[in-house]
């Protein structure tokens, strides 16, 4: 596709938006740190299942098999070779695929006993203005708490794969979350500008990565701070 907007080759999470309106609210904010609490709590050790590996890799494919995905090839081929954990990837694309939705909703309730519709309340406005629906409203909301949820897995596994250095992330994921929320407004009929869009997509990704940034920045540091020692 070639006339894709082009974003920034990275964005940094802990960076505030300057006030601009495209962005969540305090209280949407505030609710998502404190169940990213929680999911921390009720994190457990992982089993490895073939099956549901599979399941993920078919619900990929799947997902780009379709013409009106095809455009988002580059994006997910990029973070897919950056060993960007491809459950992930599906949280991001579930909000417009009800493969990619169904998948991951059992990836967590294999893994997790939540699927991402019962963690924050529902009925809080998402963002500032409070001008998006109730249904719009709710479904955002549960998309937030599905990544956020995959995240807390395994947030080292995933975010050191997007972190280009202690304060950076890739900014492909950026630009593929945004193309999704993009064709979500547009599937509710409100056509909305990409450069509009941006913003609010960065304070989401922001929402979701900053409770496991701190620990993912010190192994990062640690391994800067061991290079020159391996040098010697």
């Amino acid at each position: 596709m070639s006339d894709m907007p082009l974003g920034p080759e990275s964005f940094t999470p802990g960076e505030s938006g300057g006030g601009a309106p495209e962005q969540l609210s305090e209280e949407a904010k505030q609710r998502f740190a404190a169940a990213a609490a929680g999911m921390q709590q009720i994190r457990r050790e992982e089993k490895k299942s073939k099956k549901r590996d599979d399941q993920v890799a078919r619900a990929i494919v799947q997902f780009l098999g379709t013409d009106e995905h095809a455009h988002l090839f580059v994006l997910i081929s990029r973070l897919v070779a950056r060993d960007c954990p491809s459950i992930f990837i599906l949280a991001i694309l579930s909000l417009i695929h009800d493969g990619c939705l169904e998948t991951v909703r059992e990836y967590l309730k294999d893994t997790t006993q939540a699927t991402g519709q019962q963690t924050v309340d529902e009925t809080m406005a998402l963002m500032k203005g409070g001008e998006l629906d109730a249904q719009t409203n709710r479904t955002l909301i549960e998309w937030i708490t599905r990544m956020q949820l995959v995240l807390s897995l395994t947030p080292e596994q995933i975010l050191l794969r997007l972190m280009i250095d202690d304060k950076n992330v890739d900014g492909t994921v950026l630009q593929l979350t945004t193309f999704v929320l993009q064709e979500y407004f547009v599937k509710r009929k409100r056509s909305i500008p990409f450069e509009r869009i941006q913003p609010l997509t960065a304070s989401i990704l922001q929402t979701v990565f900053q409770p496991f940034i701190g620990g993912v920045r010190k192994i990062l540091l640690a391994r800067a701070q061991e290079v020159p020692q391996e040098e010697e």
